[in-house]
């Protein structure tokens, strides 16, 4: 079984020294192909007004193939030719290849590329073409995956009514397929589009790849999240039609996880390696994602704790403290460096030296406060949507685990990322205290009482500060170890966001200092009225609950919404018990209000209440403790229609309003 690793690229780019010091120690763990995603991020001579400004050069690219090679690795480019495929629609000169059109015909800004378009094959054949010299294992990856729009340009909507989604998409497979296999190349594709087609695997061409991906940990088969993850199996039919099977689980964290949860991703890697196994598969990929918010050593110290799979006779069995002990000293407590391994001893063992034990049961601890799921994101974005369902002492606990942490002797990418992960539970702690603040005041101006903080508003601030300017030293850490300093990287992003609304939160108290009137007014951590309630996702699927205001020419605007993903094994299954609490600011008591759904899936609400601080106000028709079901329960079969603009289910929210006595 072939042993594979990725890197994702297209995300952000990595230093080329920095890459090119990888490649003889993933060699020396046993991993054979490197998968490149890349996207945008490499120059296609073909299609010059593709690569963005801080791509690799062709040059750069083959240098890095090249060392590969010398490595004894082999490499497979990723290039994306159906979904994700905004790296091309971006271009004014390419954007007609757009499946998704205006009302007027026009192509839109962004979408995917329509596998009917006159120029989709011509562009392909270029791209193709200019990876083709990299295409060192003698095969390329084409993507298609998360295909959703599908069949949506008026003539995709022609075949797929004449011949059925399967076999429109199975055409495809085949132009790319004749494409690769004229330039001696075998094509591979991610496999969610066949377990959502199953159809199309009898009209594939033989000889192609099927990469089967799922991350979260499982029994014997993984699922399908767009169908409240239902068991599937792609092996034996793939098997008949004489398709190369592969596994892949992922290394890493999902969107703003600044940590991989390391814990989930080792259950994940082996119950992937196990499976592959099982079935047969000619290899397993670990793959990469989205590696831009946390340091990507962190994912290569899972890739090394993988390697001890394959490198011990008894690797599998090995608890997931001992695996990433093993990773750590693989790589070295200070990444440069580290020992080289025999591949060929397939029973090596790194002994069990007690820092490493230490280490890796400080981050498998950690896992417990993940910063994972949308719910937790959303401070990200906005401050303005706390409440009091979100309990201080959970967010106090982490402060704590996470300073404690820091005071450890962590290697320097580990320790950097602990940093900025501790500025994340600091500023969830200051939010919160600072948005129920605002209420208290309100409370003690309803009472014609003066507003009094419980603690120092300045020093608070002035703790805040110094946590901004520790949490700005960890992103730039995390950031220029192995990527270009000069660039703002994304948590840097997150932290310019912080720094405004920490002015805005000094400019509103500062007016409430001036005028105690101010008080009742929206402020950078709370509205002048708050909408709560609590979401459960017991069917995880793929929803989104949206908060909705009704205009005075009757239509409706959204004031919030929020996905129900949370990227946890917990909710990875048809039954979950997940309960977040969600609010959002509403600038006045009598505005016209409903909840709704979209996505794919059903939620259920409880406990709405509206209020100011002072009032609070429980929705007409719902009961204490009450649960109401929205939306429709995931599709067991057939292609999801994902359309995030438009209501699956919703309902009108009322509340028994007094007039105001202030």
């Amino acid at each position: 079984m072939i042993r594979a690793f990725q890197w994702d690229l297209a995300r952000q780019v990595e230093r080329l020294d920095w890459l090119l010091a990888q490649l003889p120690r993933y060699a020396a763990w046993g991993y054979q192909e490197l998968y490149l995603h890349l996207e945008d991020a490499v120059e296609y001579p073909s299609l010059p007004g593709v690569a963005r400004r801080d791509a690799y050069s062709y040059r750069q690219l083959a240098r890095l193939v090249d060392a590969a090679t010398r490595a004894g690795i082999k490499v497979v480019p990723i290039v994306n030719l159906l979904g994700h495929t905004q790296y091309l629609i971006k271009v004014p000169e390419l954007r007609d290849l757009n499946e998704l059109r205006a009302p007027d015909g026009s192509p839109l800004e962004r979408g995917q590329i329509c596998p009917l378009h006159p120029r989709t094959l011509e562009v392909a054949e270029k791209l193709l073409r200019d990876m083709a010299p990299f295409c060192t294992a003698g095969k390329v990856h084409v993507g298609l995956d998360e295909s959703f729009h599908l069949g949506q340009h008026p003539q995709s909507r022609a075949e797929v009514a004449a011949i059925g989604l399967p076999a429109h998409f199975a055409r495809y497979v085949g132009r790319l397929h004749a494409l690769t296999e004229a330039r001696g190349l075998r094509l591979g594709l991610w496999a969610d589009m066949l377990a959502l087609l199953p159809a199309t695997i009898p009209l594939l061409p033989r000889g192609v790849i099927a990469y089967d991906w799922y991350y979260y940990p499982f029994a014997k088969k993984p699922k399908i999240e767009l169908r409240n993850f239902t068991d599937y199996d792609l092996a034996p039919a793939l098997r008949a039609r004489g398709i190369e099977y592969w596994g892949c689980p992922m290394n890493g964290a999902f969107r703003y996880e600044p940590l991989p949860v390391f814990g989930e991703r080792l259950d994940n890697i082996r119950a992937w390696w196990q499976r592959c196994h099982a079935v047969g598969a000619a290899g397993m990929l670990v793959t990469s994602w989205e590696a831009y918010r946390l340091a990507i050593e962190t994912t290569t110290v899972v890739d090394a704790a993988a390697a001890s799979l394959w490198l011990e006779l008894d690797g599998a069995k090995k608890s997931n403290t001992v695996l990433l002990a093993r990773g750590l000293e693989k790589v070295g407590r200070v990444i440069p460096n580290p020992p080289r391994l025999d591949p060929t001893a397939s029973n090596r063992r790194v002994k069990d030296n007690a820092p490493y034990l230490d280490t890796a049961k400080a981050l498998l601890a950690a896992d417990a406060h993940a910063f994972s799921g949308y719910a937790r994101w959303e401070s990200n974005d906005r401050w303005d949507g706390t409440s009091d369902a979100d309990a201080l002492s959970i967010f106090e606990r982490e402060e704590k685990k996470f300073a404690q942490l820091t005071a450890q002797d962590l290697p320097p990418p580990l320790a950097a990322s602990v940093a900025w992960r501790r500025y994340l539970a600091q500023r969830d702690v200051f939010v919160r205290r600072a948005a129920a603040q605002v209420f208290a005041w309100r409370r003690a101006a309803a009472k014609n009482q003066p507003a009094r903080f419980e603690g120092d508003p300045t020093a608070e601030i002035t703790a805040f500060v110094a946590a901004l300017a520790a949490g700005r030293t960890a992103a730039r850490a995390m950031w220029k170890r192995t990527r270009n300093p000069k660039p703002r990287g994304q948590n840097e992003t997150i932290l310019a966001a912080d720094e405004r609304r920490l002015r805005a939160w000094r400019s509103w108290l500062g007016a409430v200092g001036k005028n105690p009137a101010h008080v009742w007014t929206a402020s950078p951590v709370c509205g002048a009225w708050q909408l709560t309630f609590m979401v459960h996702n017991f069917a995880p699927a793929l929803q989104k609950i949206v908060v909705q205001q009704q205009r005075t020419d009757g239509t409706w605007q959204d004031l919030g919404g929020r996905f129900t993903i949370e990227f946890r094994a917990a909710a990875a299954r048809r039954r979950a018990a997940v309960t977040r609490p969600f609010s959002v600011p509403v600038a006045t008591a009598d505005a016209a209000l409903r909840l709704a759904v979209r996505g794919l899936g059903q939620v259920a609400i409880s406990g709405v209440i509206f209020t100011d601080g002072v009032r609070v106000l429980r929705a007409k028709g719902w009961r204490v403790g009450q649960k109401k079901i929205l939306g429709r329960p995931a599709p067991r079969r057939g292609f999801p229609e994902l359309n995030w603009t438009q209501n699956n289910d919703a309902v009108a929210l009322s509340f028994p309003f007094s007039p105001a006595f202030r």
